[in-house]
């Protein structure tokens, strides 16, 4: 597969990193592991389980909608530690969004939780969209997007290009939705087990 399947939108490199980051600039072995679009009972509840074997914390970017139909799961995620980010309420996509609209689902979102960190769904956003929202919070995109919502893709495919593509300091983007399941069960803990063998350490994405 390949770079421009997995890499982040081009636009990162346009926007000040006090406001937008896509990885983080580090001299260690770290790596920034985060999963979009749930809490979801068909996946999430394996996620954490493989997460909480491990001892590896990670960021979930939680759409609000689900985590009002799943409180319970919700706060599993926080009680383990885990960093938590608005990915809007109803996983809008910002370029079909006027801005006063996509505004106001970020907000109801936060109704439910307070974080400054925020992925827009599908990394697109307007400038205008960007502008209202850039002193609230922090764009966490990616460096690394695991397709693991691509049927299509093999299990086995998605663990190679996902592990190539890892370096020190990238920040990888998991769904733990359903569509994702298959596929991120199988990556995950193999992606895991390579890195926690070479000595890497999982952070959170610093709700700063």
């Amino acid at each position: 597969m390949r770079k421009r399947f997995v890499k982040s939108p081009f636009i990162c490199r346009f926007f000040s990193r006090d406001h937008l980051i896509c990885d983080v600039p580090t001299t260690g072995k770290e790596i920034y592991l985060t999963f979009d679009d749930g809490p979801v009972p068909e996946i999430t509840p394996a996620i954490l389980d493989i997460l909480k074997e491990r001892e590896v914390q990670a960021t979930f970017f939680c759409l609000g909608a689900n985590v009002a139909e799943n409180p319970d799961l919700f706060e599993r995620q926080r009680g383990d530690g885990h960093a938590i980010g608005n990915h809007t309420y109803h996983h809008l996509h910002g370029w079909k969004s006027p801005p006063a609209a996509y505004v106001e689902d970020v907000t109801r979102c936060e109704s439910l939780f307070q974080t400054r960190l925020f992925r827009p769904p599908y990394g697109k956003f307007t400038p205008s969209q960007y502008l209202l929202l850039r002193k609230r919070y922090l764009f966490v995109l990616w460096s690394v997007l695991v397709h693991d919502y691509r049927r299509r893709i093999k299990p086995e495919q998605c663990l190679d290009f996902t592990i190539r593509n890892t370096r020190p300091g990238s920040i990888v983007l998991f769904h733990d939705s359903l569509k994702a399941a298959e596929n991120a069960l199988y990556v995950l803990p193999r992606f895991l087990d390579h890195f926690l063998e070479r000595g890497y350490r999982f952070r959170v994405v610093e709700n700063r």
